[in-house]
This record gives C-alpha cells, structure tokens and sequence, in this order.
C-alpha cells in the first residue's frame, strides 16, 4: 500500500522536514482536534487547535506576522496581531459558521487556563480563530460544532506525527476539487551557525482542478474525472510556527511566503477564496505587558540572512497541502446532493511525476 505523504511516494522535494514532519516539530507547539464525521450522514466538520506554547498555564505572549492574499474569510485577532506583532493562547481553525461558538470556547479556555493571570489582571482574551468553508459536503447551517467539542480538541493537543486528511477542521474540506483537509510539514534550517525549525499547518479548501500543480507539472489537466465546480468556491488558512528569534515584522514577510507556497501548487487566489496565513515565533515569548519590564531586549535575526527561513516556508506549505490531499479520503456531496469529492490519487500523480523525472526510484 502506498504512504499517503508526498515525500514518501517518492516526490522529489526539496528541503530537510524535521522528525514528523509536521508543525509540532517546532519544540513546544502540540496540535490537536476533534472531528465529527458521519458516513452516511450530513455532519462532516470539527476543529483543528494549534497551541504555541503547548499547556504552559504562564500567561506568556509569541511574536506574530499575518498576511491575507484574498480576503474572502476570517481570521479572529488579526487587527491586534498586526498593530502590536503578538498574540497569547490557542488557535483554532474550524468551519465558517463555527467561528462564534469556537471564539466562545476557547476564551472560556484561555480564562480557566491563565487563572491567575485572568484573576490577577484587567486581561482580554482574543484568541485566534480562523475558518474555510465545508457547505459542500457538510450540513454547515446546522451549526453542529458544540462548546465540548472545542474544548476537547484544545485539551487533546499533543506533539509528535498530526492527523491528515479528513480530520478536525479540514474533515469537510474541498482542495482543487478534490477530497482536501489539514496537512503539514516541516523545514530544517541552518542560519549562521544554528539549526531552526519552521513547520507549517494548512486547512486547505481552495482552488480548481485547471489549476493544480504539483512539481511544475500541470497534474489538473489529466486528472479530469469527477469535477466539482466551475469556478473557484474555497479558502485556504496557513499556520506558520518557528523557533527561529524574529521581529514582527519580520514574521509579516514570513507569512507572506506562504502565498508563493500555496501558488506552488497552482491558486492565483481566487476571488472567493480566504487566503489568510499566519506565522508566529516561540522564541522571545514575553511575559504579558502589564507585569514586563518597562525596557525590554530580545535576539532576532539579521534581515540578510532570512532568505533560507523564506524557502522553507515556501516549501513546506507546498508540501502540507499535497499531504492534505493525499491523506483524505472520498466523500459524498451534500450540496448538490449525490456526487462523489473524490480523494486525489497517489499512482496517477506518481505516474505523471515519473514521466517527468521528478520521482526518486527508491522512495525514501
């Protein structure tokens, strides 16, 4: 049986990814879910949480970046993250309709979590919450993400491998017209003498089959079958971790990159798809303003030497999306009712990937 992760099929891809591969190999960042899927019924949803600083119940602030290619989605927070350049708690990434509920949970989270400093401070919590859109092939004006359900896929965080395909948020998810969902991957970088760490998390429900590209090759061309739409209908959020030390605005330019990383594999953005990326540093992770020192210092990296942390970055958003579709499985469509979103395979992309000379003959 074929691994469902593009680097094992073989793909040649560039880069070192880190031991899973994933976003979680970035120390300290646990990721986790809660998928509510039914066969052969109309619930096909959940949630996908990021947790920056895993279960440190210290209330402590990660210096971020965001960047929104096409607007068309949301992302809760954004305005505060782009006038201070931080943020503190979770992320969660669910389906458009579940924005409120889950922006409930996880602040009811964060004050649970950050007790003494919510008991002891004037604090406001704005997590980050961001969405793509399952009405496709999830009941999504029934609205069946609950409080509990939030609240378990926060509590369920953990490190190591990460779910694909059809689980968490990315269970209803749609990628140029075939089965997508959450994927990941990861970069191993040397700058100036040390190693850092930049993984990628993707919730990718975007594009049109004309579109896909995988390794240069215009896959979407041949693969022909089963076509869903006629014009682009999804959105795609991008969640960019390191350890590298960055500023800001530094961070600004590095989630940037991940609308040359999601181009990769075909999207121009289409008009109604939310492209929205994220990306935050673990390192220089500050005490909150209001108990900081008054003079603060930090390490970041020189601009010069960023271009590496950009590639990687490209890189492995490529890579997390075609692991997101290679990871999902079919599923019926709910609107229209009847049709088949069927799974992106693995052997016919390998095979146009092999004419072209761009599979290793001994996968790795």
């Amino acid at each position: 049986m074929i691994s469902k992760r593009a680097r094992n099929l073989g793909w040649k891809l560039r880069g070192t990814p880190g031991e899973n591969n994933a976003i979680t190999d970035v120390g300290g960042v646990l990721v986790g879910s809660e998928t509510l899927s039914e066969s052969e019924g109309v619930i096909r949803t959940g949630v996908t949480t990021i947790l920056p600083l895993g279960y440190s119940t210290e209330a402590r602030l990660v210096c971020a970046g965001i960047h929104s290619l096409n607007g068309n989605g949301e992302m809760t927070g954004s305005h505060w993250i782009r006038d201070a350049g931080h943020f503190l708690g979770p992320i969660c990434i669910t389906n458009t309709h579940s924005v409120g509920i889950a922006h409930h949970a996880a602040v009811k989270w964060m004050i649970r979590h950050y007790k003494q400093a919510f008991a002891d401070q004037h604090l406001w919590a704005m997590p980050v919450i961001a969405e793509t859109y399952d009405g496709v092939l999830n009941d999504i004006n029934g609205q069946h993400i609950r409080e509990e359900h939030v609240l378990q896929a926060l509590n369920n965080a953990r490190d190591g491998a990460v779910a694909e395909g059809n689980t968490g948020g990315g269970t209803g998810m749609i990628c140029y017209e075939f089965k997508g969902g959450t994927g990941t991957s990861s970069r191993k970088v040397d700058i100036a003498g040390r190693s850092y760490t930049f993984g990628v998390l993707v919730q990718a429900n975007h594009g049109r089959r004309d579109w896909l590209t995988i390794l240069g090759e215009p896959v979407g061309m041949e693969l022909r079958d089963n076509r869903l739409f006629d014009r682009e209908r999804g959105s795609i959020i991008v969640i960019i971790a390191t350890d590298a030390p960055l500023r800001p605005d530094q961070l600004n330019r590095l989630a940037r990159r991940a609308g040359i990383g999601i181009s990769k594999t075909g999207t121009p953005g289409g008009n109604n798809s939310g492209d929205i990326f994220l990306a935050f540093s673990t390192a220089n992770n500050r005490p909150l303003p209001q108990v900081d020192e008054a003079l603060q210092r930090s390490e970041h990296l020189n601009d010069e030497v960023l271009d590496a942390a950009y590639e990687a970055v490209v890189d492995a958003t490529d890579e997390s999306i075609l692991n997101a579709m290679l990871a999902a499985q079919d599923m019926t469509t709910l609107k229209p009712p009847g049709h088949i979103c069927k799974a992106l395979d693995a052997e016919s992309v390998t095979q146009i990937l092999r004419r072209a000379g761009k599979v290793y003959d001994s996968p790795s």
